[in-house]
């Protein structure tokens, strides 16, 4: 077994299983400014409130097997991308404080404070994620020994602020829906009108960035060319989008939610497919690229990690279910609420 295309593989489920599960999050927060009472915008926190934090637990576990598996495109990754990483901190602090602080007292200015905190850290940590991404399909640039050598400003241009504002998009879409499985009454009723703006939204810029990608990365169909399989991912892709409206439509928000995943899940893995074998794509010296067999750590390394992640990610996917089946349901506001 090839262990580093086996960790590449499970970097790309846990970075799925974030996209999915801390989307809707985002989603939520930037749709907070929508609440028209208090009682609203306390509803539209308490619908993650049991949830949020362990959604995040994906996030930091990338992290950590990013850095025990891939060394060398760890230490690039957040050397060179220190100023987006520093942000997207502020903005996950932010989001989280906001949260705990909001309800802590009565007053109008302060609670409106941390709603507008709660929304702009959303709103910032979604575009900084899409900008991350575009960023990683173009290439930065990376000298012979794999080390970052350009600025801030290499790092941001037309195609990450493209997929920046269609993860934006995607979010907000995913967070509605989610939002309309969790909610009653005339919340519920306008948020449907929330989930079309949404899909229309993502949809628009989803065609867009996937003309940029063609255009401008013609890299990415080396994958297809030589692995004609992976256009079958291509065609559930297609496919949960398609089946998005058609839920909205008939009203049925848990198949909707479903092919919001299956999307989500989808892009993840073509990102995957595009961005292989490398870690780090370097541009415009392509062969200073880290990949995962240069950047990898030792055989031994990677061996006893994957027993203990087959060990471990059982407990984690447990854990998972048995949060999200113990506060399914509407949210009720209770004293204790957030």
């Amino acid at each position: 077994m090839d262990l580093n295309i086996l960790w590449f593989v499970l970097l790309g489920v846990l970075l799925a299983g974030y996209a999915i599960l801390d989307g809707f999050d985002l989603g939520v927060g930037i749709l907070h400014p929508i609440a028209r009472t208090d009682g609203e915008r306390r509803t539209l926190l308490n619908s993650i409130g049991p949830i949020w934090d362990g959604n995040e637990v994906w996030l930091v576990t990338f992290g950590g097997a990013m850095f025990a598996a891939f060394p060398e495109a760890y230490a690039t990754a957040f050397s060179g991308f220190y100023i987006a990483f520093m942000l997207v901190l502020l903005a996950l602090i932010g989001r989280a404080v906001s949260i705990e602080f909001r309800g802590k007292l009565a007053w109008g200015v302060w609670r409106k404070y941390w709603d507008f905190s709660f929304f702009a850290s959303s709103l910032l940590a979604a575009l900084l994620f899409g900008v991350a991404v575009g960023a990683a399909m173009v290439g930065v640039p990376l000298n012979e020994r794999g080390v970052f050598v350009g600025r801030f400003l290499d790092q941001v241009g037309f195609y990450p602020l493209l997929v920046g504002v269609m993860t934006v998009a995607m979010f907000t879409m995913h967070g509605a829906i989610y939002l309309y499985l969790k909610t009653e009454g005339e919340l519920q009723e306008r948020l449907y009108g929330w989930m079309w703006r949404g899909f229309g939204c993502f949809l628009v810029c989803y065609l867009l960035a996937t003309i940029a990608t063609l255009v401008l990365i013609p890299r990415v169909t080396t994958t297809f060319a030589d692995h004609p399989w992976a256009w079958s991912i291509v065609l559930l892709n297609i496919l949960a989008i398609a089946n998005i409206p058609r839920a909205i439509f008939q009203r049925r928000p848990g198949y909707a939610f479903l092919s919001s995943c299956g999307t989500i899940a989808a892009l993840v893995c073509l990102f995957g497919m595009a961005l292989y074998p490398n870690m780090v794509t370097s541009n415009p010296h392509p062969e200073n690229s880290l990949t995962i067999y240069n950047a990898a750590s030792s055989p031994m390394t990677q061996g006893i990690m994957a027993i203990i992640a087959a060990i471990g990610m059982p407990f984690v996917v447990t854990y998972t279910v048995i949060v999200y089946w113990t506060f399914r349901g509407k949210v009720q506001l209770g004293p204790h609420s957030y």
